[in-house]
This record gives C-alpha cells, sequence and structure tokens, in this order.
C-alpha cells in the first residue's frame, strides 16, 4: 500500500467519524419519526440486523430500518416483491431506511464511501479478483452505486468495486459523494431492471468455467 493511499485511509477514517456524529444528532429527530412509522406499519423490531462482511470479510451487523414485512408463506409475502411496502419502497428512495447505519461507520465497522456489503454466502461465490472488494470497509455508497445503483448488473457492479479498491483517493470519496446526493434527488437506479429490489448473486461466470 502506497504512502497516499495510507494518508488517504487514514483521512477517510476521521471524516467518517465526523460526519456519522453529525449525521446521528442532527437526524435524531427524523429516525424518530421513521421508528414510529415503521412501528405502525410493520411492527416490531422496526431495525433489521443482519450479518454482512466486512474488511477482509470478517462479519459484522449491519443496522438498517425494517421495509418489509416477515416472511409468512400462509399470506403469500415470500418475495421481496411481496413483502416490501409502500413506506418500504419510499425509505429505500430516499435512503432513509440507511440512517441506522452510521452506527456502524462510527464503530468502524462500516465507512461513508465503498464497495457496499453484500451477503455472507456471497463470499464463497466470487472470483478471487472480485473478492479483492473486501480489502477496504464496506461503504454506506460506494462506486458502483452511483453508477447505476441496483440497476447494474453483477458483473459491472463488482468490478466497479474492485477498481475503487485500487484508484481511492480523497477526490474520488468526494466525486462518489457529490454523485450519491444527486442520485438520491432523482431517485434512480433504485431497483434492478424487472426485479423489486436486487436479483441474488449466484455466482460469475468466470468462476464458473462458462
Amino acid at each position: 500500500m502506497s504512502l497516499s493511499t495510507r494518508v488517504t485511509d487514514v483521512v477517510q477514517r476521521a471524516l467518517d467519524i465526523v460526519v456519522a456524529v453529525v449525521v446521528l444528532v442532527v437526524a435524531a429527530p427524523v429516525m424518530a419519526v421513521v421508528a414510529v412509522l415503521v412501528a405502525a406499519g410493520l411492527g416490531r423490531p422496526v431495525l433489521f440486523r443482519q450479518a454482512r462482511p466486512g474488511r477482509h470479510g470478517r462479519p459484522f451487523t449491519l443496522v438498517k430500518f425494517r421495509t418489509m414485512r416477515d416472511v409468512d408463506e400462509r399470506r403469500g409475502l415470500v418475495s421481496d416483491a411481496d413483502r416490501l411496502t409502500r413506506l418500504g419502497r419510499l425509505l429505500r428512495a430516499t435512503s432513509l431506511d440507511e440512517l441506522p447505519t452510521m452506527w456502524n461507520v462510527l464503530r468502524g465497522e462500516m465507512s461513508l464511501v465503498g464497495p457496499r456489503p453484500l451477503l455472507m454466502h456471497y463470499l464463497d461465490l466470487y472470483t478471487p479478483e472480485q473478492a479483492r472488494r473486501h480489502l477496504v470497509r464496506p461503504g454506506v455508497t460506494g462506486l458502483a452505486q452511483v453508477s447505476g445503483r441496483n440497476a447494474v448488473d453483477w458483473e459491472e457492479r463488482l468490478a466497479l468495486d474492485v477498481w475503487y479498491v485500487d484508484h481511492r483517493s480523497l477526490g474520488l470519496h468526494l466525486r462518489i459523494f457529490v454523485r450519491t446526493v444527486l442520485i438520491l434527488l432523482r431517485r434512480h437506479g433504485i431497483t434492478a431492471p424487472g426485479d423489486s429490489t436486487m436479483p441474488q448473486f449466484t455466482g460469475s461466470p468466470r468462476a464458473k468455467g462458462d
């Protein structure tokens, strides 16, 4: 790792702490309102917790606001499309569901910018090149998100994550942050084409030998 990259990582961590504290304080009233709405619309718990791979693949508990009903096969609530509520769609579109994730940032489990933390069982599906996305802390937003969010297919998304790892700089972080704000205002790329959220990653064709 070069000196400039080490400096970038140190400064980015300092900025993560400052921004996370400010957001948690300033957005506290908004989080309280969202918590009440989620409790009324979806019940308790209001927070969604799930193990996700962090830096070097080490698991941590991701915290977000709930946006989906519980799985209920008797009521036909199985797929994401069935379980995602109108409130949940609004929270996802505005990224208000991500506000509790600032706790993960403050704890050093995530960064403001980096590859998004995906599912634990994806770790065994990556190619060695794709697995390099875990050389840095996962981010609340990242290069793949500002390049199309969930509308970007898996191959391109993971390639963008690795490119970010190799080219990260303070300038790149700032550009990603600004583009994130613009995307949130436009509500672009919230879902993948033909899917309510993002289809499951089943492995790269290169890993399968196709």
